[in-house]
């Protein structure tokens, strides 16, 4: 079992900037390909980025791209997303999930269903 507690969610103004952490504990031994997704009211959770344990293997949402950067410490159990220039419609829940990786390629990283481990949820809010 692995347990995620994301942290650093807000309300910030268009153009600003976030970053969220989630730090992971329990069976941290093995591991993980790490991912953001976030959701709002009424929808389904999308994909935001995602990072295999080996630090690379990295991937972004087109909505993402080029705005957000996940990058994770091995040896603090932690994955972080730098958010800049945040727009209003990165308004949502932030979810931390884990994959552990089964030494396959892990082809379903964009699929929210493909992780096994989801933390609590972060609430990021943008202002116009």
């Amino acid at each position: 079992q692995v347990q995620l507690v994301e942290s650093g969610g807000g309300l910030v103004q268009a153009g600003k900037s976030l970053r969220l952490s989630c730090t992971a504990s329990g069976r941290t031994s093995d591991k993980y390909t790490m991912g953001w997704f976030r959701q709002t009211p009424g929808n389904e959770r999308e994909f935001v980025a995602t990072i295999a344990w080996s630090g690379r293997g990295v991937h972004y949402a087109d909505s993402a791209a080029g705005r957000f950067a996940v990058s994770r410490d091995n040896t603090k159990n932690t994955v972080d997303l730098q958010m800049n220039s945040l727009k209003p419609d990165d308004t949502a829940l932030y979810f931390c999930a884990a994959h552990l990786e089964r030494g396959v390629y892990f082809a379903g990283w964009r699929i929210a269903d493909e992780y096994d481990y989801w933390g609590q949820g972060t609430q990021v809010t943008v202002s116009s």
